[in-house]
C-alpha cells in the first residue's frame, strides 16, 4: 500500500477522508491494468479498451461481500487477491486459446446476454462439481455414438473455456442427431440444465455429463436452415387455433411466441405444496397463454429469458382444472413426455452512454492515469446493454453512479451516500420503507420492497449506506424514483457504518481525531479513543425490535410496536443498551450515544447480565470502565436536513453522535 499512495489520492475535498472510496478506485486501476496486460499478450496489435476491467460497482459489491466473510478485519493483500481470483472465474472469456474452430466462428457474432446461472466447462472441471441447477450454454463440438451401442454422444465447448466435455444425450432427443438430417450436429448451440456430473475417477477417463431432459436448442432466423425450420414447422399454428377437442382426438401443435414474463406458482396440496414456474407467452396474434412447469421441470425456466422467442414442439395440452390454477384462459401449455423446445434468444442491443461530468473530473482521469500517465484520456462514452423497452442496464458501467447522472430508464444503478430520513409507508400490503441517499452531489428518495419484513438490521440517520440493483423511472407526479426490491438479482445493500470489519481495516479507513467532527460532517469517521467521565454516563436497558435493533413501544392496548417498522413485535424483542457515554481522545471530548451490541462491546458486558445486577451495583459498574481504549465508528445523526420528514422516531434528541461500532484497543 505504501508504494500506491498516489493511486489511491482523492481529487475531491468533500471526499478525501473517504478510504473507501479510494481503495475501490485503486482496486479497479490495478485490476483494470491486469485486464490490458492480458488483452495485449493476446493481441499485441489491438486496442485496449478504455474501461477495461471491472465496473466500480463490481469492486465495491465484492469488497464489502469479503468484509462480510472476513468480520475480524481485511487487508489490500486479501481484497486484492480475492477481487483479482473473482475477476477472472467471471470472465474466463480472456483466457482461452484453443477453443475449436466452430466455436470462434460463432463468437464473432455472439451478442446475448449470459444467463443468471450460467457456469463454465473450465470452472466445472476445476472444481469437478456442477450444480443440479446450474446452465450451461454451449456448442457442440461433435455428435457421435460410442463404438458397439446405440448411445449417442455430444461433445461440448463454450466461449469462456479452453475445455470441452462429452454428454451423454437423453433418448427424448434421439431423433433430432441424425448425421444426415438431424439439427443437433456441429456448430449448434443448445442450452443444458438439470445435470448430473460423472466425475472421473482412476480408470474411468474425464468427466462427462449425465443424460439431462432439460435442453433446449437454439435457433438463428438469420440462418437460412433455421428460418426454413421455423416457417415450416411452427408458423402454421396459433394459440387460437388450438382446440380441446382437436386435443382430445390426438392432433398436436406446434407454437411460436414471445416470452412475455416468467414468475413462480404454489399450488397448495393436502400434504405438501407444489412449487411451480409460470411463463407468459404471446404469439403474432397477440393471444396470451400461460406455458407451466411443475416440479423438477422448473428449472428449465432458467434456460428463458423475457423477450426471446421460444419454439414448443408437441407440448402437453391442459385444462386450468387439470393445471390445478385460477385463470381464465381455456387451457394451458406444458411441458410434456414428448415436448421439445427451440429458443431465439433475445439479444439485447448497447446503447452509447456519455460519461457524465461528474465521471471524468472525479474518477476517470485518476484511474486511467494511474494505467498510463503519459496520456491525457478522457473517457467520453461507454456501450451498455439496453432492452426493448429502452432501460439501461449500469451493472457494468465502469465508474460510480452519482444522484446527479440518474434519469429515467436506468437499472442495475449502486448508489454510495448517506441515510438522511427513513419513512415505513404504513397502509402498504407489502413491507416498504423510503430511504433517502445524499451524496456530494445531490438526494434521492430509494423505494425499498422486502418480500416479507425488513431484514437489513439497524439503519438510523447519518449512516453510510451502499445498494446496488436500483431501478429509476418517472413517477405519476414526474418525479424520478429508485426502485429496489429485496430478491431481485443483483440487489444487495451493505451498512458501511455497522461493518464489523471496517475498524480492523486499516486500508479501508482513515483514522481521525475528535476535534476533526463538525457539525457539517457527513462520512463515517473513524477514532482512537478512551471513555471518560463515565460517572456521567448514562446507561440503561429497554427492548428492542431483533429485526432491525430500534426500541420498542408499548400501546395503552399492551401490544409492543415497533418505533421503526411499526411491526407489532411481541415475539421479536430482545433487551438491549440504551448507553450515552462522553469519548475522549488527546484533542477532543464528545457525547455520544449508542445501543445494541456496541453498547455491550463498550460496557463490557451483556444486557441480561446488567440487568440481574442489583441496582447499586448498576450504578457502580460504569466507573470500572474509566479510561478504557477503544476504536470506534462515529456518525452525525443530528445534522441540519436529516429528518426532514419526521418518519423516524428520533432516539436521542439531545446527542448529535451515535457510534455504530467499537472494538476493544490495546
Amino acid at each position: 500500500m505504501n508504494g500506491s499512495a498516489s493511486a489511491m489520492e482523492l481529487d475531491q475535498p468533500q471526499e478525501e477522508e473517504d478510504r473507501f472510496l479510494a481503495f475501490v478506485d485503486y482496486a479497479r486501476s490495478v485490476l483494470s491494468l491486469e485486464s490490458e496486460e492480458e488483452d495485449r499478450d493476446r493481441d499485441p496489435n489491438g486496442k485496449g479498451s478504455e474501461t477495461s476491467g471491472p465496473g466500480w460497482s463490481w469492486i465495491a459489491s465484492r469488497i464489502l461481500k469479503t468484509c462480510v466473510a472476513y468480520s475480524s478485519g481485511v487487508t489490500t493483500a486479501i481484497l486484492l487477491s480475492d477481487l483479482s481470483q473473482a475477476w477472472n472465474e467471471q470472465h474466463r472469456a480472456r483466457a482461452p486459446r484453443k477453443r475449436p474452430e466452430c466455436i470462434n466462428q460463432l463468437k464473432k457474432k455472439h451478442r446475448r446476454t449470459k444467463l443468471p446461472n450460467t457456469v463454465t466447462i473450465d470452472s466445472i472441471y476445476e472444481r469437478n462439481f456442477l450444480s443440479l441447477g446450474g446452465v450451461l450454454e454451449v456448442v457442440i463440438v461433435d455428435a457421435f455414438s460410442l463404438p458397439g451401442t446405440n448411445i449417442y454422444m455430444l461433445t461440448l465447448g463454450d466461449f469462456w473455456s479452453s475445455n470441452t466435455i462429452d454428454l451423454y444425450l437423453h433418448r427424448r432427443y434421439y431423433d433430432l442427431v441424425d448425421p444426415q438430417n438431424g439439427i443437433l450436429k456441429k456448430g449448434r448451440e443448445i442450452f443444458l440444465t438439470g445435470c448430473y456430473l460423472r466425475t472421473a475417477t482412476e480408470g474411468s477417463g474425464c468427466p462427462r455429463l449425465l443424460p439431462t431432459e432439460y435442453l433446449v436448442i437454439l435457433l438463428d432466423e438469420e440462418e437460412d436452415d433455421d428460418a426454413m425450420l421455423l416457417g415450416a414447422q411452427f408458423c402454421s399454428d396459433s394459440f387460437s387455433s388450438i382446440s380441446l377437442d382437436a386435443v382430445n382426438k390426438g392432433v398436436s401443435f406446434s407454437l411460436y411466441a414471445r416470452i412475455e414474463s416468467i414468475g413462480s406458482l404454489e399450488i397448495q396440496g393436502r400434504s405438501s405444496t407444489l412449487q411451480g414456474k409460470q411463463i407468459t407467452l404471446v404469439d403474432n396474434d397477440g393471444v396470451k397463454l400461460k406455458f407451466l412447469l411443475w416440479g423438477e421441470q422448473v428449472i428449465l425456466a432458467n434456460l428463458c429469458s423475457v423477450g426471446s422467442m421460444l419454439a414448443l414442439d408437441r407440448p402437453y395440452i391442459a385444462s386450468p382444472i387439470e393445471s390445478s390454477i385460477e385463470t381464465s384462459d381455456e387451457f394451458c401449455l406444458e411441458y410434456g413426455s414428448a415436448t421439445q423446445l427451440y429458443l431465439v434468444p433475445f439479444i439485447q442491443h448497447e446503447e452509447q452512454v456519455c460519461v457524465a461530468l461528474t465521471q471524468n473530473r472525479n474518477q476517470g482521469p485518476r484511474l486511467l492515469n494511474t494505467l498510463d500517465s503519459s496520456q491525457e484520456p478522457k473517457v467520453s462514452q461507454v456501450s451498455l446493454p439496453c432492452d426493448s423497452l429502452g432501460s439501461i442496464d449500469f451493472r457494468d458501467y465502469p465508474f460510480r453512479s452519482f444522484v446527479i447522472d440518474l434519469r429515467d430508464k436506468m437499472t442495475g444503478i449502486s448508489l454510495y451516500g448517506v441515510v438522511t430520513d427513513i419513512i415505513k409507508e404504513k397502509h402498504a400490503e407489502e413491507a416498504i420503507f423510503s430511504l433517502r441517499i445524499e451524496d456530494t452531489t445531490g438526494v434521492i428518495w430509494a423505494k425499498l420492497h422486502f418480500a416479507k419484513s425488513w431484514s437489513l438490521g439497524r439503519v438510523n440517520l447519518g449512516h453510510t449506506v451502499y445498494i446496488s440493483g436500483l431501478t429509476c423511472s418517472m413517477s405519476k407526479q414526474n418525479c424520478l424514483e429508485a426502485l429496489w426490491l429485496e430478491n431481485k438479482v443483483g440487489s444487495s445493500f451493505f451498512n458501511l457504518s455497522c461493518l464489523p470489519a471496517l475498524l480492523n481495516s486499516s486500508c479501508l479507513h482513515k483514522s481521525s481525531s475528535l476535534c476533526d467532527l463538525s457539525s457539517q460532517t457527513s462520512s463515517t469517521q473513524i477514532c482512537r479513543v478512551w471513555l471518560d467521565q463515565v460517572a456521567n454516563c448514562h446507561v440503561n436497558t429497554k427492548y428492542s425490535h431483533a429485526l432491525c435493533g430500534h426500541f420498542v413501544n408499548k400501546t395503552p392496548s399492551g401490544v409492543t410496536v415497533c418505533s421503526f417498522c411499526h411491526y407489532n413485535c411481541d415475539a421479536e424483542v430482545t433487551r438491549t443498551f440504551h448507553l450515552k457515554i462522553t469519548l475522549a481522545d488527546e484533542s477532543a471530548k464528545v457525547f455520544a450515544w449508542c445501543t445494541g451490541q456496541t453498547a455491550a462491546e463498550l460496557l463490557q458486558i451483556s444486557p441480561d447480565e446488567f440487568y440481574e445486577l442489583p441496582e447499586e451495583e448498576q450504578v457502580m459498574y460504569p466507573s470500572s470502565l474509566e479510561n478504557e481504549r477503544f476504536m470506534v465508528a462515529l456518525v452525525n445523526c443530528k445534522k441540519k436536513g436529516y429528518g426532514v420528514s419526521g418518519g423516524l422516531i428520533q432516539e436521542n434528541d439531545d446527542v448529535s453522535w451515535e457510534i455504530t461500532r467499537a472494538l476493544k484497543f490495546e
